[in-house]
């Protein structure tokens, strides 16, 4: 599903995604595709969902016109 249609389901609220297809420009993943898990009511709910989540599920509030996640470099945090 689009993030179009997700916002036009799901207005002005938080969302549990299954990230099914992005891509990545610089330091930027762009979420292209998605599966609504589904909505969230409560933003304490959104938060801990959001923190123990799986690597491609991600919470998202819709007032968002796009996904966009900044990707951070873990070997950066690495003392090797």
């Amino acid at each position: 599903m689009k993030w179009k249609s997700v916002r036009e389901l799901y207005p002005n609220q938080f969302v549990l995604l299954k990230v099914l297809k992005y891509h990545t420009i610089d330091d930027k993943r762009y979420i292209d595709d998605v599966a609504v898990v589904k909505p969230i009511e409560d933003p304490k709910e959104a938060t801990k969902l959001l923190v123990n989540g799986e690597a491609d599920d991600l919470v998202y509030h819709t007032k968002n016109e796009e996904i966009v996640v900044k990707v951070k470099n873990i070997r950066a945090y690495i003392d090797v």
